[in-house]
């Protein structure tokens, strides 16, 4: 049985889609547990705040695994370790040992001084919180702290499985990893508190390291502590990664300042924007994120020797595949938002309005969710292609512009009366207060607008004659999805007349059926106009991707 277990974990897997596929199944149980740990907060604590408080306590040390931990992360790693390889296996051993004993030595040193500069970060940070709700705001992050240092050995860790294919058990990790905050929630919280809550992150984390522990040992790379690196290839990774670091934690940064000022809004503000941002976090993880890390390692290789014919055939399968999944994803978010807030939220003392306003910053998170999926593959195709720069002032920049955009139109809302009146009546939000939340997503959404079109723009002077294929893929798709998202509205309004909306199951059924039509027509739409696309799809799952035995390198998550 243990045997079973091993080979399974320690399984290769190969092929674009199928890699793909087997992410995003796994990317999708991860976020069904994400989201009954999102239903037991909510349920518990409802938008308010003690929420407010657990979620500000995270976003500190969330920022320093994006930050620090990326430097360990796949996309930083991986054309280093495969440069490595093929030196020999000494040298790769080295090389990770070094690695893995400065980063260690690092977000240790870094935790620790978080640690004694708490009180005042947390001043500085979220000056809306008053002396009592800062006290525990500290405690709780102070036991957080221990979740970078796991997880980012963990990034290490998943670097060097994905390096050799091994797809599988990183699936795994985010999986144990919501597990142990569920733990915490059910378990610890009404024993311990807000702290029990810490714990169960921190349990989630060590967990979500573990399980990586035995794939790497079998394959003999589980790095070794060294105070004596060399120093040599640290300054290497150093070099590359400090501009990949800030790409990829830029917008983290933005949402760090959101959260400050949400500090200041209506209580339960952090928790509606926090909540709302999981929730479209859902089709973007599954899909976009696992589609971009399946095609990194690949797309590197294909630019390193120089195909750039199969460089651009890879990418445009990789783009037309997220546009695929994340354009209908994105109308049905929308079309359905009160239903999804409600079903998987709308329980205990999260109460109706609390529900009426995540779902209008839900919906204005959707608007950008195509473009944010495709920024993430946009960056890791100008990664494999060796070009850092542009996309550094690309998302810095962006980031920026939401911090800035989303101030303004704070002040716009809570200054004119007509524009107030628009948005609120537009999201249909008029008789709810603490409104003034959902201009942090609109601020968030237009910068990633702005990012996506900047980045397509700069990755198709590169690389021409993949616009228009990826264009043409898109009018189809959208156009189908526009179909489907009007077949789901009317649907809602015929079975609201025969489900009881006064009960979660009717609220399911109703949603459940209105968007099961709106797919079928969908798939009948773009059959119809004989997509490609979706002959894709049909052509992996009759392959069986989860059998796919596992042959060449292609991934990156937490």
């Amino acid at each position: 049985m243990v045997s079973a277990i091993l080979k399974i974990l320690h399984r290769e897997t190969g092929g674009l889609h199928q890699a793909a596929f087997l992410l995003g199944f796994f990317a999708f149980l991860s976020q069904i547990l994400a989201l009954v740990r999102d239903k037991l907060l909510a349920y518990t604590f409802g938008a308010g705040p003690s929420l407010d408080l657990y979620y500000a306590a995270f976003r500190v040390p969330d920022f320093l695994f994006v930050t620090i931990g990326s430097l360990v992360s796949l996309s930083i790693l991986i054309p280093f370790l495969v440069n490595e390889y093929e030196k020999g296996e000494e040298k790769a051993r080295q090389f990770i040992n070094d690695i893995f004993s400065f980063f260690l030595l690092f977000i240790v040193l870094v935790s620790g001084v978080v640690f004694l500069l708490s009180p005042f970060l947390i001043r500085s940070v979220f000056p809306g919180f008053d002396g009592e709700e800062q006290v525990q705001v500290i405690s709780i992050m102070r036991i957080l702290l221990l979740s970078p240092i796991l997880l980012g050995v963990s990034n290490l860790l998943g670097s060097l499985t994905q390096s050799r294919n091994r797809f599988f058990v990183y699936s795994m990790s985010p999986l144990v990893y919501n597990l142990g905050i569920i733990f915490g929630v059910v378990v610890l919280f009404p024993r311990l508190g807000l702290q029990g809550l810490a714990l169960g992150v921190v349990l989630g984390a060590f967990l979500h390291l573990a399980i990586q522990v035995p794939t790497v040992a079998h394959l003999q790379l589980l790095p070794k502590f060294t105070l004596k690196p060399q120093f040599r290839n640290i300054q290497r990774v150093a070099k590359i990664s400090f501009a990949r670091t800030i790409i990829l934690s830029a917008s983290h940064v933005a949402i760090f300042f959101l959260l400050s000022l949400a500090s200041l809004m209506s209580k339960g503000s952090i928790s509606v924007f926090s909540l709302a941002f999981n929730l479209q976090s859902v089709p973007l993880s599954i899909f976009g994120v696992s589609y971009s890390m399946a095609a990194f390692p690949t797309l590197a290789k294909l630019s390193a020797s120089g195909e750039k014919d199969k460089f651009l055939s890879h990418f445009l399968s990789s783009a037309q595949q997220i546009l695929f999944w994340v354009v209908p994803s994105s109308v049905l978010f929308i079309v359905l938002r009160a239903h999804i807030v409600r079903i998987v939220l709308g329980a205990g003392l999260f109460d109706w309005t609390a529900t009426r306003l995540t779902a209008a910053v839900l919906a204005l998170f959707c608007v950008s969710l195509v473009l944010q999926a495709l920024t993430l593959l946009f960056v890791r195709g100008l990664y494999a292609l060796g070009s850092t720069g542009k996309p550094f002032y690309v998302t810095v920049t962006s980031s920026a512009l939401m911090v800035l955009f989303s101030y303004g139109l704070v002040h716009l809302f809570n200054t004119f009366s007509l524009f107030r009146y628009f948005i609120e009546s537009l999201l249909k939000i008029s008789d709810i207060p603490g409104a003034s939340v959902t201009m942090l997503a609109l601020g968030f959404t237009l910068g990633s607008l702005i990012e996506g079109v900047w980045i397509w723009i700069i990755f198709h002077k590169l690389c021409k004659g993949f616009s228009l294929p990826l264009l043409s893929s898109l009018f189809r798709i959208s156009s189908s999805s526009i179909v489907m998202g009007f077949v789901t509205f009317l649907s809602l309004r015929f079975f609201g007349t025969i489900f009881s909306l006064d009960k979660f199951f009717g609220v399911l059924m109703q949603a459940t059926v209105s968007a099961l039509l709106g797919i079928l027509v969908f798939v009948a739409t773009l059959s119809l106009l004989k997509s490609p696309e979706l002959t894709a799809v049909f052509g992996t799952v009759k392959q069986k991707f989860w059998r796919s035995k596992i042959i060449s390198p292609d991934s990156e998550l937490v």
